[in-house]
């Protein structure tokens, strides 16, 4: 899965490695199996307590955007980026997680409008799965989840701890980042997380057991998509037992309606994620009742938020 040019040896890498680590092969630092496509917990929690009643930003921030690196384990570097509100305030945090052979300046536009938006957007380039990386593994993706933890954990307590609202969290990602993005809620559960956004993605390799308090995901896909095809993707959103919806792009592939402006379908995603993340994250029942009209005229919503 690649987040800009895909090549196919790429993609075919990723469905039989992860579906072999998904049989029980495992990888180097992960010990809990994950549980195959279509077994969500029966025991998955109970639902996390609702945010206050709020009102998202109206206005435009003007965006300030700043570089960091974290070394997790001693070796594990996390070169991330951060885009944030120049005006000083509390705002809600979104971890990002690109694709394979991705990185988080491919989905510049869309994080920035985020952080425009009144969002704290930080994005990790993953040491193992980015553009550029030395020692390329697609196996390493089941890593990331603890990545993403740890990026969380050093933002919160870094150079802008002051402008983040610690309780409200969410997490999204991109095809290889959106495996992440689920492993966030299954094998690698980050408890402090209210929301999620999976462009693109799969369960393979992190499976669909959802632990925790259950809290909504959000997730979009294109129907034309060659690289994480459509059903494998709905087959996630159908077995998640918690609150939910699935935008659906017809005719769109992998990687254009979330990463080019020009896309037909960007605005749609652009608008109605944003819409999401107001709504898990400062409580605006408005915001989630926009999301219904966002999606038109370039997509097809399952609303069961």
């Amino acid at each position: 899965m690649r987040s800009r040019f895909v090549i196919p040896s790429v993609s075919l890498a990723l469905t039989l490695a992860l579906a072999l680590v998904a049989g029980g092969c495992g990888v180097a630092g992960r010990t809990s199996e994950a549980a195959p496509i279509g077994s969500a917990s029966a025991g998955a929690g109970s639902a996390a307590p609702p945010l206050p009643a709020g009102e998202a930003p109206s206005r435009a921030f003007d965006v300030a955007t700043r570089t960091d690196t974290f070394t997790r384990d001693g070796a594990r570097v996390l070169k991330t980026t951060t885009w944030y509100p120049r005006t000083a305030g509390k705002y809600p945090l979104v971890l990002f997680s690109h694709g394979l052979q991705g990185l988080p300046a491919d989905f510049a536009p869309l994080l920035r409008q985020w952080a425009a938006a009144g969002f704290v957007v930080v994005a990790p380039a993953y040491p193992k799965t980015s553009r550029g990386a030395a020692k390329f593994d697609v196996l390493d993706v089941l890593n990331q989840p603890a990545d993403a933890s740890f990026v969380i954990t050093q933002t919160l307590s870094g150079a802008v701890k002051d402008r983040i609202d610690p309780a409200r969290i969410g997490a999204a990602g991109h095809s290889g980042g959106a495996v992440t993005t689920i492993g966030l809620f299954t094998i690698g559960r980050d408890e402090r997380l209210r929301s999620g956004v999976v462009f693109a993605g799969t369960a393979l390799g992190v499976g669909t057991n959802f632990i925790g308090a259950a809290v909504p995901l959000f997730f979009v896909h294109g129907d034309a998509d060659a690289v994480v095809d459509y059903a494998s993707g709905k087959q996630v959103f159908d077995a998640l037992p918690w609150p939910k919806a699935l935008l659906t792009l017809p005719g769109q592939d992998h990687s254009a309606p979330y990463q080019r402006e020009s896309s037909a379908a960007y605005k749609a995603v652009s608008t109605s994620t944003l819409d999401f993340l107001r709504y898990t994250l400062y409580g605006d029942a408005a915001a989630k009742a926009r999301i219904a009209t966002d999606v038109k005229p370039s997509g097809v919503l399952d609303n069961r938020l």
